[in-house]
């Protein structure tokens, strides 16, 4: 390379020249690009003029985006929590110079959550005897614990709530709660144990379940619906008759005894249920369970797929509902005059086929024709729902539990099942924590 300092005139005019000619190749590279360039435009449509047809005008801009969120209601952050214990980090001495550093700021914090492991408290209750020097006699302390302990047992009412509801809540076996309860509070407590626990919080529970049936008994509508339930190995039913707010079951047989023995002669409302015949002996209004009733349909059309006849009567009865459901109008004579209309409707959807023994919806054209009066009392009565989805609702809980343990193994062990799925499904419906229910429960006066 040449040294421009110490160059001559004619190494710095060659040197000139030749800058000169790289400049012009240059040039001539940079109109090549620019015409090639030009011509790939073309292709992707770029450079064409504005009214062809296929094309956007480069200058042409798309809808603008929103700058603004549409407001929420509340954030959606995640919310810390208290701080139970606070642990400063702070730099002692300057890592470079080593100068000792005082005071700061907070830069950043950082949220760490752990549940604590420590052994089980044991509380020793001494209760001291002194002589009355006057009158010569022992005097020893009367101490209630009713809101401490339960009854004569050792187990505080916070231990035997946290066992109740890990078993009814969690559902959890009995072994289970006995290894929980030794790994993460160091507390030995045999299985015979952990059932007298339930069975006594069974027993203790039995007044707030019957309050819980009598408040059943007075609602103005019902929902019950029935499932299996085996007990020892021997089948039998679970019945559960329940409100927006009540949860009751029982179990025995499945007949119409049991509808009695639950609602007693007290309830007058209207009892919503499936087509079940136990149900058709209680005298006062009945809804029956559309939603059963349209899934037969439905099953019915997948049984006779090519067949028209079932296609148009199943949508023609699917439409009827579907309109009953949408009906509404302040006056309760309207209500009822149209509740009529609605059965007379589908009775003639349904009367070509009831005498047919050809026809493939004979059987539920019948059905409907039976229970024609309880079809529609959701359209009289605007606070009766058409269906009895929250009957099932209500066993959901109740047939985990079952798919679960099998069952229970004797009576006591079916009653204390019962109580305390009446119970804790009752506050469960309300929104109620469970433990913190179960702990009221245990520590109020009355028990």
């Amino acid at each position: 390379m040449t040294d421009v300092t110490s160059a001559s005139r004619e190494e710095l005019i060659a040197l000139i020249l030749a800058q000169q000619g790289q400049i012009e190749t240059l040039q001539a590279s940079i109109v090549q690009l620019q015409e090639r360039i030009r011509e790939l435009e073309a292709r992707l449509g770029k450079g064409r003029p504005q009214g062809m047809p296929g094309n956007k005008p480069a200058s042409v801009k798309g809808p603008e985006r929103k700058t603004t969120r549409k407001p929420r209601p509340h954030g959606f952050a995640r919310v810390r929590m208290t701080p139970t214990e606070r642990v400063e980090h702070a730099v002692e001495s300057c890592p470079e110079c080593g100068t000792r550093l005082g005071g700061g700021w907070v830069q950043r914090t950082r949220e760490v959550i752990e549940l604590p492991i420590m052994p089980v408290k044991v509380t020793e209750h001494v209760f001291i005897a002194r002589l009355c020097p006057t009158c010569r006699k022992r005097r020893v302390p009367q101490v209630e614990l009713g809101g401490v302990v339960m009854g004569k047992q050792r187990l505080g009412v916070g231990l035997v709530s946290l066992i109740v509801t890990l078993r009814e809540e969690g559902r959890l076996p009995f072994a289970t709660i006995q290894w929980y309860l030794s790994t993460l509070y160091q507390l030995h407590l045999s299985l015979g144990g952990i059932v007298g626990v339930i069975y006594q919080v069974a027993g203790k529970a039995q007044k707030a379940v019957e309050a819980v049936r009598d408040r059943i008994r007075a609602s103005p509508v019902v929902h019950a619906d029935e499932t299996g339930w085996r007990e020892d190995g021997v089948n039998g039913y679970v019945w559960t008759f329940s409100t927006a707010t009540e949860r009751y079951f029982v179990r025995g047989r499945r007949d119409k005894g049991m509808v009695d023995r639950v609602l007693g002669d007290a309830f007058s409302g209207v009892l919503v249920s499936d087509f079940y015949a136990a149900y058709n002996h209680y005298e006062e209004l009945k809804q029956r369970c559309w939603a059963h009733l349209l899934r037969d349909i439905h099953d019915l059309q997948e049984l006779y797929p090519e067949d028209g006849g079932v296609r148009n009567w199943a949508g023609a009865v699917q439409e009827l509902y579907q309109e009953a459901k949408s009906y509404s109008s302040p006056k309760e004579v309207e209500r009822l005059a149209a509740k009529r209309e609605f059965e007379q409707r589908l009775m003639q959807i349904c009367a070509p086929y009831l005498k047919n023994e050809g026809a493939a919806q004979q059987r539920l054209c019948k059905r409907i024709e039976r229970f024609l009066p309880e079809l529609f009392v959701f359209v009289a009565y605007p606070e009766v729902p058409s269906e009895n989805n929250a009957a099932e609702r209500s066993l959901r809980h109740l047939v985990t539990s079952r798919k679960i343990s099998c069952g229970t193994r004797s009576d006591q062990g079916t009653e204390t099942k019962m109580l305390l799925s009446s119970l804790f499904g009752t506050w469960r419906a309300q929104g109620i924590n469970t433990f913190l229910a179960c702990l009221q429960l245990l520590s109020s006066p009355q028990l």
